[in-house]
């Protein structure tokens, strides 16, 4: 019986790694997963905000620090977002702002700005009638 004892635990450990297919993604009832954010949050409103000609302090107030910033390529800022619910799948959005002469020349990636809405003139005041005018 001696013998058969380490024999036993060999393929007990054999047994029981070839059941490791993957073991981090179990989902066990009960456990709260927690939902993950990463990296600068994007709206429209935000994108909407951006004029070309805009400098890159006018930039930053509107859409916050860029999440990269390539030292290769210093007229590039790059805003990723990533969010992942509790269980669920990821998802990404990201939008690239390009200088030009330290001036905001093109906005490109997820995310486009919409022109702003043109003013509505003001009313014209109505015209007297005669009989307000007596």
């Amino acid at each position: 019986m001696n013998k058969a004892s380490p024999i036993l635990a060999v393929l007990l450990a054999a047994a029981l790694a070839g059941c490791n297919n993957n073991l981090g993604s179990l989902d066990f009832p009960g456990v709260y997963k927690i939902s993950i954010t990463q990296g600068n949050v994007i709206l429209q409103d935000m994108v909407d905000q951006l004029r070309p000609g805009m400098t890159r302090n006018q930039v930053i107030f509107v859409m916050g620090t860029p999440l990269v910033r390539d030292p290769f390529h210093q007229d590039r800022w790059d805003y990723v977002y990533n969010f992942q619910p509790g269980g669920g799948a990821r998802t990404q959005e990201r939008i690239t702002i390009w200088f030009l002469d330290e001036e905001l020349a093109r906005v490109t990636g997820d995310f486009t700005p919409n022109p702003p809405e043109p003013l509505d003139p003001a009313p014209a005041e109505p015209e007297p009638t005669e009989a307000a005018a007596n």
